[in-house]
């Protein structure tokens, strides 16, 4: 058996015959050596194919995922400001709320039903808007929640313009009663005393205050705040120059500490007629007005009969 293996080269029909020998093992080193070298390219191919295609895969799902996150998250915004919307709507409507209950006490006006008004109605919960809750649950929970918020408002704002056809129905039946109540300012200036128990500025000791003290400057008008008739207007004591006005219906008021009296006993004044200034006559810390509202000769706080 031959140990060498002969190869024959011919390149053409003139040129000579070449002649290469090689010993066997060499050539089955050879032969077994690119077989292992193309086996290698081919698994180096096929591996780098694998991870490209692996890579394309990756940078598809992350572009995927980064477009949802950036829907989510825009949609998470929209919810939050519509959640803050409903949040200064369902405000709005409690201020309305609180306005029409003003005007009924003062007009003596009370609700023929319990249904009108606002109704409780509750906030967006802070756990659904939080950043560790899935996204699903977290997105699917707003969305439920928003359906339920507009629900109520809807049945709120329905109820709401009920109860104020109702009032204007009323009030319109009651215009008399309502030109001889106290609605308005007697002065401009700040509450620097308020109706019910104080400690007193001169005595350090607890008392019962009947009206509320608007501060201002001496001088600053002072208004009636019902059409009525001037049942006083003199000095008395300890709260000074002091009107006071019958407006009728049980309803009076009374304007203590004035610097000038503008007006007579048994005048009849408008709403919004001046009537006095501020001043600091009787026993006063500085000039400011004592008014006081009294329903069937009861003290009641001013500050409910005041709308503007």
């Amino acid at each position: 058996m031959r140990k060498r293996i002969k190869i024959w080269f011919h390149s053409g029909s003139t040129s000579a015959i070449r002649e290469l020998s090689i010993h066997r093992a060499v050539f089955a080193f050879c032969l077994v050596l690119c077989m292992a070298v193309l086996s290698g390219i081919g698994y180096v191919g096929y591996d780098y194919y694998r991870l490209k295609t692996i890579s394309f895969d990756n940078a598809r799902l992350n572009s995927q995922i980064q477009s949802r996150d950036g829907e989510i998250h825009s949609q998470r915004n929209q919810i939050q400001t519509f959640a803050r919307e409903i949040e200064v709507l369902k405000s709005e409507v409690r201020k309305l709320s609180e306005f029409e209950d003003k005007v009924r006490l003062i007009a003596d006006i009370r609700k023929t039903d319990d249904t009108g008004g606002l109704i409780g109605i509750g906030g967006i919960p802070t756990t659904e808007l939080d950043e560790e809750m899935p996204r699903e649950v977290k997105h699917n929970g707003l969305i439920r929640e928003m359906h339920q918020q507009m629900g109520q408002m809807s049945l709120v704002t329905e109820n709401q313009a009920k109860d104020f056809e109702d009032l204007i129905q009323i009030l319109e039946e009651k215009k008399n009663l309502l030109a001889s109540t106290p609605s308005i300012r007697p002065v401009s200036g700040y509450v620097t005393s308020k109706f019910g128990y104080r400690i007193s500025p001169f005595t350090g000791q607890k008392e019962f205050h009947s009206g509320i003290d608007i501060s201002n400057r001496s001088g600053t008008k002072i208004v009636a705040t019902a059409k009525g008739k001037v049942t006083y207007a003199s000095r008395k004591r300890l709260i000074g120059n002091l009107i006071t006005i019958d407006h009728g219906f049980g309803r009076v008021t009374k304007y203590g500490h004035c610097k000038k009296i503008l007006v007579k006993k048994g005048q009849k004044v408008k709403r919004g007629d001046v009537i006095a200034t501020v001043g600091k006559s009787g026993r006063t810390t500085g000039p400011h007005l004592h008014y006081e509202v009294r329903i069937n000769g009861a003290p009641e706080n001013p500050l409910k009969y005041i709308l503007n």
